[in-house]
């Protein structure tokens, strides 16, 4: 190292380094950032299923700049060689936090409380840990209160980041690639087998969706996949559901038909959609009147599963089940999606990029989009578990739903 560097610092790493490419990342990163590093100890894993171990001795031009390096090391899972216990301090009023305070990642975390490390429970990105009770409880800054204890720094914390799976899978580290081929039917039986699997592990599963779903044909696909069991919890906007309750009152979804085909005054039919709910009072009472009789939100409806519509400021209605308040619609997702294992994004944005945001890192994650810059978004949150498909959900679905039906059918043939 070269002696203009002041300020020193020991941190350690374990675990997949080589293949994961952490630990490339971490030293790319103190380069990038103008700092130096010397490798004091380096333990390479010899056998597949071996970890690696690494202690790295950092240098910064002064204490501020090696402080930024060593912030940015921490989120890629390095720690400080000797650990102390987190420190913390207090919030001195509802949603005022301390300054230098913990903001989480959407890693896997854990604090060193009293010389024990404590899991950060229901971690996800941007929010403030909080101990109560011995607990470490990730808290969004809306839920912070007066007298909450706040972890300060980086100290006495440590993030873990997905590594690459030990064993191939269609989830396998991607390096944040994004396939702009049309899905093959190779991928489609490899995902189909996932969700599959998913299920029989007694996994759950989300869909995230947006009204094209509902205007390239593939509604049914999803209505079959919640009907069947293989969806848990659908989070979807007000605009999902009023084009899929006009498709089955009007046959028309934004005034044109099944054939794609503009019918003459179609254009008023989400209105009237929209009126027919009201005049039941809810989409439930419409089901419940016999007024509605099909589709993705009578079938989750039926079905008993979570399903959060979230309002913005361009719905027309909106229908009465839509949170229009959207710190409450944002809270509610946040609750629909703890246990999840796999989310599927198909044909919205703003959504996707918004439940992505609540989503733990290893959360398993396919997003598939026509619009190349919608998968980009997503990618760039972070996660290691994720798969972008540039493709036309209204082809891809159907094909995996009937993938889907055909394992089915082949698993309960071997049975008999």
């Amino acid at each position: 190292m070269g002696g203009v560097m002041r300020e020193l610092a020991e941190i350690e790493m374990n675990g997949h380094l080589i293949d994961s490419q952490m630990l490339a990342k971490v030293l790319d990163k103190i380069m990038d950032m103008g700092g130096e590093f010397e490798i004091k100890n380096f333990r390479i894993g010899l056998k597949k299923n071996d970890t690696s171990y690494i202690q790295i001795t950092v240098a910064g031009e002064d204490g501020y700049h090696l402080d930024r390096i060593l912030l940015e090391l921490h989120a890629l899972g390095a720690r400080m060689v000797e650990m102390v216990d987190v420190k913390t301090e207090i919030a001195p009023r509802d949603m005022v936090v301390p300054r230098g305070f913990y903001s989480t990642t959407n890693h896997p975390t854990y604090v060193r409380y009293q010389g024990t490390w404590v899991e950060v429970e229901h971690n996800h990105m941007d929010c403030l840990v909080v101990l109560e009770d011995g607990r470490a409880i990730c808290t969004p800054i809306g839920h912070i209160k007066k007298g909450d204890r706040v972890v300060i720094g980086t100290a006495g914390v440590k993030v873990v980041p997905p590594e690459r799976p030990r064993q191939k899978t269609y989830f396998e580290f991607m390096s944040n690639d994004v396939s702009s081929e049309r899905p093959s039917c190779e991928l489609v039986r490899q995902l189909a087998e996932e969700i599959v699997r998913t299920k029989k592990a007694g996994g759950k599963i989300a869909v995230v969706c947006g009204p094209a779903l509902v205007h390239t044909g593939a509604a049914p696909s999803l209505a079959w996949l919640i009907r069947e069991g293989y969806i848990d919890v659908l989070l979807a906007g007000n605009a999902v559901a009023v084009h899929d309750i006009e498709r089955q009152l009007f046959g028309t979804s934004l005034g044109m038909n099944c054939e794609g085909n503009a019918i003459s005054g179609g254009h008023r039919n989400h209105l009237y959609a929209i009126s027919e709910i009201m005049a039941s009072g809810s989409i439930k009472n419409a089901i419940a009147e016999g007024k509605l009789k099909g589709g993705i939100i009578y079938e989750a409806i039926k079905k008993g599963i979570p399903c959060i519509l979230a309002g913005s400021i361009r719905d027309d209605g909106p229908l009465p089940e839509v949170i229009t308040n959207t710190v409450e619609a944002k809270y509610a997702m946040d609750k629909a999606l703890q246990g999840v294992e796999m989310t599927i994004m198909l044909g919205t944005m703003l959504h996707s990029i918004a439940v992505g945001n609540l989503l733990p890192s290893f959360v398993k994650t396919i997003c598939i989009d026509i619009n190349p810059a919608t998968v980009t978004k997503l990618m760039d949150r972070g996660s290691a578990q994720a798969i972008g498909l540039v493709t036309d959900i209204g082809i891809f679905l159907p094909q995996l739903v009937k993938e889907i039906d055909g394992q089915e059918a082949h698993h309960e043939n071997l049975l008999k």
